[in-house]
This record gives structure tokens, C-alpha cells and sequence, in this order.
């Protein structure tokens, strides 16, 4: 069965890692994205990866799925749902949510 994708803001997953909740980061950005800025403690797997490396997630870990905007990590987080992932998250947004709302001073693209 297909798990449900449910969307976090940045604020809420700030507020998450702060409390020390374990929640797997998985940024599914181009590698030359992530060099330009990222989410600290992410787990990196390009888009075009996952289908052939989401064997190196835990799929029973609550995962929140990671891009610039949210289209990309959204199409990650329904692709890992497909594939019996349950505990997924979206980050609404993205990383420019992120820098934002949380990290004014992480640099932007």
C-alpha cells in the first residue's frame, strides 16, 4: 500500500531538529545545487537516482524530501511512497522556503 506524502514548512521541520527528532534529510537536488547551499545533515540522492538507490534509505525512517522549490522532492516523496516508504514528508518550499524563513544567511539561487 502506498504511503501518504505530508507536507512540513520550514518553520516545523526547524522546529523538529531543534527537538531532536530523528527524521532522515534526503535532498534529491543536482549535486551542483547542493555545492550552492543545503540543509545541514541532508542525505544526497540526485532525483535521477532514486529509482535505483532508495535501497540505501531506511524505509521504516520518517523521511523528509528535499529540493529547491518542492516540485522535485514532492515527485521523490510520491516515487518512495510507490515503493512502500510510509513515514514521508515534503518540505513546502524547499530550500528557498528554507533560507527564508529559517536561514536568512544561507545563500540563495
Amino acid at each position: 500500500m502506498d504511503g501518504v506524502v505530508t507536507p512540513i514548512s520550514a518553520a516545523d521541520l526547524k522546529s523538529r531538529l531543534d527537538a531532536g527528532e530523528e527524521l532522515v534529510l534526503l535532498d534529491v537536488r543536482e549535486a551542483e545545487e547542493l555545492a550552492i547551499c543545503a540543509i545541514p545533515g541532508v542525505t544526497h540522492i540526485p532525483l535521477g537516482e532514486l529509482s535505483v538507490r532508495h535501497h540505501e534509505l531506511d524505509p521504516e525512517a520518517e523521511t523528509v524530501c528535499i529540493c529547491h522549490h518542492g516540485i522535485r522532492s514532492a515527485n521523490a516523496a510520491a516515487g518512495l511512497s510507490g515503493l512502500g516508504f510510509e513515514r514521508l514528508l515534503n518540505l513546502t518550499g524547499g530550500v528557498e522556503r528554507w533560507a527564508r524563513d529559517v536561514d536568512p544567511a544561507m545563500a540563495r539561487y
